[in-house]
């Protein structure tokens, strides 16, 4: 079992963290203690269900939990680029990596079945 913070998917995934507080820290003040906080927390939620996938011998039950959030975290930067709090061209960059991220996360809970 390799560690987690050596798997690709937890670097992508912390990068889309790292990402997701930058992207944040510039959100109107209406917006930054609200969606700003929860997408934070669902982005952290992400880096916590790989963790506790690869420490796990049923890996399907967290990686499923992984991709709930993941979902959610997809409709709060949807609804932050309708709000036009977050940039179309960051939302694109957002996306490129939560695809690669999402294609890493089935494969893998795919091969554990």
């Amino acid at each position: 079992m390799a560690l987690y913070y050596d798997l690709p998917v937890y670097r992508d995934t912390y990068l889309l963290v790292l990402k997701i507080f930058e992207v944040t820290k510039d959100f109107p003040k209406e917006y930054k203690y609200t969606l700003g906080q929860d997408m934070k927390r669902d982005a952290l939620q992400l880096v916590r269900s790989i963790y506790r996938a690869n420490k796990s011998t049923h890996k399907k039950e967290p990686l499923e939990a992984f991709l709930d959030e993941f979902e959610l975290l997809k409709l709060e930067i949807r609804l932050c680029v309708d709000l036009k709090v977050l940039p179309f061209k960051k939302q694109a960059e957002l996306t490129v990596l939560m695809d690669g991220i999402s294609k890493q996360i089935t494969g893998w809970r795919n091969a554990s079945q």
